[in-house]
């Protein structure tokens, strides 16, 4: 340690070494900032990608879509996820959502109950025994499902759903747009639909909401009923019977214990119309005919009146305001940097139409919002982001709040143990600059793995648990050169470098513990981001402790 000792000593005994010292470290913090943003060479994740046994592919087409369209869509998603050697089983739920699991809990899958829609719950082979992980599988088949199968059925939205690492949301980017007119929504809608399409790293874009069709409802005319000899039951029940069927006897059985039902229906390709159109449909009605009381057979078409009308929508409301959600999915890349492209865009795109206004970057978790009002109506309508984007913000937001109060808490407690405002600051600084450590060792960990490594929040929670381990290095340092200070007299600089040098060693060795401790979390797929923000964190720390920490304390006047 004698050698140490001279070398700390040469720092802190040159004016010109202890600038050095100083530039270095806050040039090296500068550039691990610089990292982030703007040069985006580490980036900012909520969770990385999870591998997972399964996931699910949702099938959406157009409201009105007949269950044959949706079957063709689904047979041609089912034939390419075959081929996948890793598939083990497939199901398959036609007008129905699959049994709810993690993602299908907030994506709506418990309220599907249409024709137009259909979902498959893809299964794998055990994640230890594949070389490929699910979200690397979901990434490379995406684009082969969706050129293959959407073009069959126009405006088919297929979204490839995997499940999710943390807190489960509608899709990784939601954007809610808020008004009071509904035509005007939807025109801002498609709007910022087309937008999120042309951003790159989105993807499965899709506007929840139902597209407008006509359709025909046949109503009986009583007063054509009576003139026929007809009755309305008679004409009710025929039209059930042809297209819904219903059961109409029964049959005995010595080999069930109860009777069974005769249910009658004509064959699925019988009931079905050839086209969509008015003269269609009274085709088809006219080939039913009912027996009035005089024997004579009587046209459906002939007793019931055809009115043409558009379909009901789903109207949405959040907060008691409509609104409409336009979601995209961020493929195998972080969300927060699509949406930043994307709401450039927006403003740009979106300036033509409406006059645009930010919102307060005071309100953090809506920064991002804009508010916008048409030029030539003036009305009002609002865009929000939501979804994954909305919870990294939140929890970062979290964990930037906890990361101050750890600060502050430890500052005090320093303040009151010391009594000095100055020794304090020393020991906070030391425990901050080890945040230059975690930054670089995200950047290393990316450098060697084969996915994108993110900071993530698990990362943020590995800096915060940073706080004491940083504080404590500091502080054997200030504590035992004060005692050689006040107790052996020794000059103040010689103080501080026996000080250092004699406490490198616990300190170099409970960081060799910590960094061999997080070492088995940095492999892990949600966790390595804190088990490398603590090694990376460590080594700062013990950096910073061992040369920066012993400059401070020469420059205080309190020790």
């Amino acid at each position: 340690m004698k050698m140490y000792e001279k070398f700390v000593y040469a720092i802190i005994n040159s004016r010109f070494n202890k600038f050095a010292v100083i530039v270095i470290t806050l040039l090296a913090l500068l550039g691990s900032v610089l990292m982030i943003a703007p040069t985006k060479i580490v980036l900012v994740k909520m969770l990385p990608g999870k591998s997972a046994n399964t996931y699910s592919a949702y099938v959406d087409l157009p409201s009105g879509s007949s269950i044959e369209q949706t079957k063709k869509v689904g047979k041609c998603v089912v034939n390419i996820l075959k081929k996948e050697k890793e598939v083990t089983d497939i199901e398959g739920y036609y007008g129905d959502g699959a049994p709810l699991d993690y993602a299908g809990l907030v994506k709506g899958s418990g309220f599907k109950n249409s024709e137009n829609v259909a979902e498959f719950v893809v299964n794998l082979t055990d994640k230890h025994e594949r070389e490929e992980r699910s979200y690397e599988m979901v990434h490379r088949i995406r684009p082969i499902i969706k050129k293959s199968c959407e073009k069959l059925v126009k405006g088919t939205v297929i979204k490839m759903i995997e499940q999710p690492a943390g807190p489960p949301t509608l899709a990784a980017i939601v954007t809610e747009i808020y008004g009071q007119n509904l035509s005007s929504i939807r025109k801002l809608s498609k709007r910022v639909a087309n937008i999120l399409k042309n951003t790159k790293g989105l993807v499965d874009i899709d506007i929840m909401d139902d597209d407008v069709y006509t359709k025909y409802n046949v109503l009986p005319n009583i007063d054509k009923i009576q003139k026929s000899g007809l009755s309305v039951e008679q004409v009710q029940k025929i039209l059930y019977l042809a297209f819904e069927g219903m059961g109409v006897g029964v049959k005995n059985s010595e080999n069930y214990p109860t009777q069974i039902e005769l249910f009658i229906r004509l064959s699925d390709k019988t009931r079905r119309f050839n086209t969509s159109s008015l003269k269609d449909v009274k085709s088809k009605l006219a080939t039913f005919e009912l027996m009035n009381q005089k024997g004579m057979m009587v046209p459906l078409s002939e007793v019931v009146d055809i009115v043409k009308s558009i379909n009901k929508q789903t109207i949405t409301h959040k907060n008691l305001r409509r609104y409409i959600n336009v979601i995209a999915e961020a493929d195998e890349v972080s969300q927060v940097y699509p949406l930043l492209d994307a709401r450039e865009k927006m403003m740009k795109e979106l300036s033509k139409y409406y006059d645009i206004k930010e919102d307060s970057i005071k309100n953090f978790t809506h920064m991002f919002d804009l508010h916008l009002t048409d030029k030539k109506t003036g009305e009002k309508l609002d865009i929000v982001w939501d979804g994954e984007m909305k919870v990294t913000l939140d929890t970062f937001r979290d964990l930037g709040l906890a990361f101050i109060a750890a600060l502050v808490m430890i500052y005090f407690l320093m303040v009151i143990y010391y009594k000095s405002y100055s020794i304090s600051s020393i020991i906070m600084a030391g425990s901050f600059l080890s945040i230059i450590g975690v930054i670089v060792g995200h950047w290393v960990a990316d450098l060697v793995t084969k996915d994108t490594f993110f900071l993530t929040s698990t990362s943020l929670i590995g800096f915060i648990a940073l706080m004491g381990i940083s504080s404590r290095n500091s502080l054997l340092l200030v504590d035992f050169a004060k005692a050689l200070i006040e107790e052996k007299g020794i000059e103040k600089k010689r103080a501080i470098a026996v000080a250092t040098a004699t406490r490198a060693k616990p300190i170099v060795l409970t960081a060799i513990a910590i960094i061999l401790g997080s070492a088995l979390l940095a492999s892990d797929p949600i966790f390595g981001g804190l088990g490398v923000a603590l090694i990376g964190g460590t080594v700062a720390a013990v950096a910073v402790s061992l040369i920066f920490i012993p400059v401070l304390m020469d420059n205080t006047k309190a020790i």
